[in-house]
C-alpha cells in the first residue's frame, strides 16, 4: 500500500484509529520490538555488544521488547529514566565500545528543548561515534521541523514506525537520521492520511519491469539514442549507455563528439556509435537523452541546438541531464515526456537561487523547476532523490547511500533512465519507470556497500539489476 510522509498529528490520528478497532498498543509495541530486534541482529554479528538505552515513553517500551529476540548477543540494558542518575551506567556501558546502540529515549512526541543532563547525555553518546539504531526518531529531534532540540542523537539508521516523519527531510536533518527504514506490518491498520508526499517501498515495483512477451524482438523495446560525450568527459557517455544497457531498450545508439569517438566506441560493443556530424535523424528513436559529458569548451552549437528543438517539438521521451540543463527554454506545457535531472547545484541555477535554498525546501524546489520547464518530470537528485512535477504525488527515494557521491553516478542513471523510457510499453507510466531507475539504482549502491565500501561507479553499471532475476525474466 503507499507509504505517505506524515506529520506527527498525523500519525496520532492514525493511532487513534487503530485503537478504536480494538487492537491495543502493547501488540503494536510487541511487534515493533520484534521487528527493531530483527534489524539489531541483521546490524552485528554473535557475541558482539548491543545497549539498549529506554527511556520512560513508548520508545523505550519498544527496546525493552526487543529483549527476548535478541540471541546469540551481549546485551545490556540502561533505563534512563532521569539522564543524571542513568550517566554513570551509561559512560560505563560506552567505555566498552558496543557494536550497535540501540536509542529508545525520546519519540515523535517531543515539543520542547531538551534540559542540561539530557543534552550532555546525548552529546556524550555522540562523541562515542558509535553506529546507532534510533527507534522512530532520534531522540531530541523535532519530528515537524527536523531541528535539533537543542541537540540530536546521530543515528545510523531510523527505523520509523508507520511512515517517515516530514521532519526526516528538512534541511539538516539527514545528519541525524541516517538511512531510513519504515516499520510498516506492526499491527496499524491500513493508513487513511492522504498526502501528496510518497515514500518508496519496494512493493511499489511488484509489476515492474513487466514481463518480456515470448514473441518479442529488438522493436518491441525501442531504440534510445544518448547525445553524450566531449573532450576530457568521454567516459561519461560511456557509462550513460551502460545504463542503458542495463534497462534493455532493444537497441542504444549513442552520438558522442567526433574528437572522442575513437575512446568511447573502443569501450562499447553492442552499443552504436556514431561521431556527432552537426545533425542527427531522431525519427527511428523512441527516447532520447541529452547531457552526460557534454561540457567541454569545444562543443559544437548544433549539440544544444538540437536538444532545444527535441525539447519543444519531439513526440518521443526527452531527458536531459547535466550541462545540458542550462540550454532548456523556460516556457508553457509541453505534451509529451520530459524529464530533467538536476543535482541541487544545478537545480540552484536554474531558479537562479543558491544550493541552500534548494536544500532548505526540495519539495518545493522541484515543483518550481517543473512548472519553469513546461510540468516536465524532475528528478531532483541527492540524499532521498525526489520524483515529481509541478502537481500531483511526489515521491521520495527510499535507497541509495553516500557511495553514490562520486563522479559519473548520475550520468548511469540518466542512461538507465532513457533505457526505460525508450521501451514503448512504457511510456504510458513515465512515473513509474523513472521511479524504477532511482529506486535500483540506489539499491544497486546499497548492495555493492553491503559488500565493500571503495566500490566504484564501473561495479555500479555492472550491479543494476543483478540482485535477482527481475519480472521481466519470468514466462
Amino acid at each position: 500500500m503507499p507509504v505517505p510522509v506524515i506529520s506527527v498529528e498525523q500519525m496520532r490520528e492514525w493511532e487513534c484509529a487503530t485503537w478504536a478497532t480494538g487492537q491495543t498498543e502493547g501488540e503494536v509495541i510487541t511487534r515493533v520490538g520484534e521487528a527493531l530486534a530483527q534489524r539489531a541482529m541483521a546490524m552485528t554479528q554473535a557475541g558482539e555488544m548491543i545497549l539498549l538505552l529506554a527511556g520512560k515513553g513508548h520508545n523505550g517500551d519498544d527496546v525493552r521488547a526487543m529483549q527476548p529476540h535478541l540471541v546469540h548477543r551481549d546485551v545490556r540494558l540502561v533505563e534512563v529514566g532521569e539522564p543524571a542518575a542513568a550517566t554513570a551506567e551509561l559512560a560505563a556501558a560506552l567505555q566498552l565500545r558496543p557494536a550497535l546502540v540501540v536509542d529508545g529515549l525520546f519519540g515523535i512526541g517531543l515539543n520542547r528543548p531538551l534540559a542540561g543532563p539530557w543534552v550532555e547525555l546525548i552529546e556524550r553518546l555522540n562523541e562515542a561515534r558509535l553506529r546507532v539504531l534510533a527507534v522512530d526518531i532520534p531522540s531530541g529531534l523535532d519530528a515537524e521541523t527536523g531541528r535539533p532540540m537543542p541537540v540530536s542523537i546521530r543515528a545510523t539508521v531510523t527505523m520509523t514506525v508507520g511512515a517517515p516523519k516530514l521532519g526526516f527531510f528538512a534541511e539538516g536533518a539527514v545528519e541525524y537520521v541516517g538511512k531510513i527504514e519504515v516499520l510498516s506490518d506492526v499491527g496499524l491498520i491500513e493508513c487513511p492520511i492522504q498526502s501528496d508526499r510518497q515514500w518508496t517501498v519496494p512493493e511499489d515495483f511488484t509489476q515492474f519491469p513487466p514481463p518480456r512477451p515470448p514473441a518479442s524482438h529488438k522493436g518491441t523495446f525501442g531504440h534510445a539514442a544518448i547525445v553524450a560525450g566531449s573532450v576530457g568527459y568521454h567516459g561519461a557517455s560511456v557509462l550513460a549507455a551502460r545504463g542503458a544497457q542495463r534497462a534493455r531498450p532493444g537497441l542504444v545508439t549513442l552520438f558522442p563528439q567526433q574528437e572522442t569517438y575513437g575512446p568511447v566506441a573502443s569501450q562499447l560493443q553492442a552499443v552504436m556509435v556514431h561521431p556527432w556530424d552537426g545533425e542527427a535523424d531522431f525519427s527511428n528513436f523512441t527516447a532520447a537523452l541529452f547531457g552526460p559529458g557534454l561540457a567541454a569548451a569545444t562543443l559544437t552549437e548544433s549539440v544544444r541546438l538540437s536538444c532545444q528543438r527535441l525539447w519543444m517539438t519531439a513526440s518521443i521521451p526527452v531527458v536531459v541531464d547535466a550541462s545540458a540543463l542550462e540550454w532548456l527554454p523556460p516556457g508553457e506545457t509541453i505534451p509529451f515526456i520530459r524529464v530533467m535531472t538536476p543535482h541541487p547545484g544545478e537545480a540552484a541555477r536554474l531558479l537562479k537561487c543558491s544550493t541552500a535554498d534548494v536544500q532548505r525546501d526540495r519539495m518545493n524546489t522541484l515543483r518550481a523547476l517543473s512548472k519553469r520547464y513546461g510540468n516536465c518530470w524532475v528528478v531532483l537528485k541527492g540524499q532521498h532523490t525526489l520524483v515529481g512535477r509541478a502537481t500531483g504525488n511526489m515521491y521520495v527515494n527510499s535507497s541509495g547511500n553516500a557511495g553514490l557521491a562520486q563522479g559519473g553516478t548520475g550520468d548511469l542513471l540518466a542512461g538507465f533512465m532513457v533505457g526505460w523510457l525508450a521501451q514503448p510499453t512504457l511510456q504510458s507510466d513515465p512515473l513509474q519507470a523513472l521511479r524504477y531507475a532511482v529506486w535500483e539504482h540506489g539499491r544497486a549502491a546499497d548492495r555493492l556497500s553491503g559488500r565493500r565500501e571503495n566500490w566504484i561507479v564501473e561495479e555500479l553499471a555492472e550491479e543494476l539489476g543483478h540482485a535477482e532475476s527481475s519480472n521481466a525474466d519470468r514466462v
